[in-house]
């Protein structure tokens, strides 16, 4: 079976994930499978539109598949991590700067490297199911895949509290925090996306009311709770709430690894100034989570062992030095990401 299924069907080009008993989740083949596609199609008069969507009823794409990167890493092979980390990053901008409109169909779970794949593209379409979220903090990474750069223009101090806690949003709040733009009740899809291939026009998505986004009525809330200069203060300030939101969060944040806290929070305090410096930050951080960070502990402890128990190198978010998260993103001279020039 496929892991990905390309094919243009009337006027689209049209990707489905297929891996739907795995989530969905991104290979490194697929990503260089579904680049190709886009660079085949950009100058094909043919193709008026591209449709981006996953098989299954569970996940649009849960993520990147990490075992391997793991299995290799801790074999002492980095390189599997860092080619993997490469291409997706490229592709993730081809995604974004693309000259065609990508109308991408965001049901479950879009998580990690799903947000990467439909977050950065011209049209993105929620429904009753989806669950957004980047919870890379848990498994000691860092939100990557472009996802900075999506945090950093949330309102207020949303990007943080999404980045520190690895909440889920629904679609209501997808399109709040700026992760989706429209909702389309999931019942029309099928059709939706045959009249999309059919006609090629954009035109033809419907508009919906957005539905309530809690994280919306929550947002004077939130950016009170996660104004602090660090990960610290920000902890100090949710145990002294008792709503069930702070308390969610607090949770979460207490299981999370404190290095890549305190990186996330460097990473959007400021914000990046686009994709590109975004997805360059964040492959040198991601370049070096396999020797100094607590990558390999957490995707141990979260996916290949599942005991729930990482063993962190900090004890504490106290116990991490400015120095050592500038260390995680100071420039990797020849080794840096400069991909982008093959995007344009």
């Amino acid at each position: 079976m496929d892991e990905v299924i390309i094919r243009q069907e009337g006027a689209a080009g049209w990707i489905t994930l297929n891996r739907p008993k795995a989530l969905n989740a991104l290979t490194h083949d697929i990503c260089l499978k579904v680049e190709a596609a886009l660079d085949r199609w950009r100058d094909d008069p043919g193709v008026a539109l591209v449709i981006l969507d996953g098989a299954g009823e569970r996940a649009f794409c849960a993520g990147g598949d990490i075992a391997q990167v793991h299995h290799a890493g801790r074999a002492g092979d980095q390189s599997v991590g860092r080619n993997f980390w490469r291409d997706e990053y490229r592709m993730n901008v081809k995604l974004a700067r693309y000259g065609k409109p990508i109308v991408a169909f965001l049901h479950g779970f879009v998580m990690g490297g799903g947000v990467g794949l439909g977050g950065h593209v011209s049209h993105r379409v929620v429904g009753e199911s989806t669950q957004v979220a980047m919870p890379e903090c848990g498994i000691g990474l860092i939100p990557d895949v472009g996802g900075t750069w999506l945090l950093g223009r949330a309102p207020g101090q949303l990007g943080p509290y999404l980045g520190l806690s690895g909440a889920r949003m629904g679609a209501g709040d997808a399109i709040h925090a700026g992760f989706a733009d429209a909702f389309v009740p999931e019942a029309e899809w099928e059709a939706l996306k045959a009249v999309l291939a059919e006609g090629g026009d954009i035109a033809a998505l419907p508009r919906h009311p957005a539905p309530e986004s809690p994280m919306a009525a929550a947002q004077a809330q939130i950016d009170r709770l996660f104004a602090g200069e660090s990960v610290s203060a920000i902890l100090a300030a949710l145990d002294g709430d008792e709503s069930p939101l702070a308390q969610s969060a607090l949770k979460a944040m207490r299981r999370n690894s404190p290095l890549s806290m305190a990186s996330t929070l460097a990473m959007l305090r400021p914000a990046p100034r686009d994709i590109v410096a975004a997805l360059r930050q964040e492959f040198r951080w991601t370049w070096r989570s396999m020797e100094k960070g607590d990558f390999l502990e957490g995707v141990r402890a979260q996916i290949i062992d599942k005991d729930r128990n990482p063993q962190w190198q900090h004890a504490s978010p106290e116990d991490v030095t400015e120095a050592e998260v500038a260390a995680m993103l100071a420039p990797l001279g020849p080794d840096d990401w400069n991909e982008w020039e093959e995007t344009t």
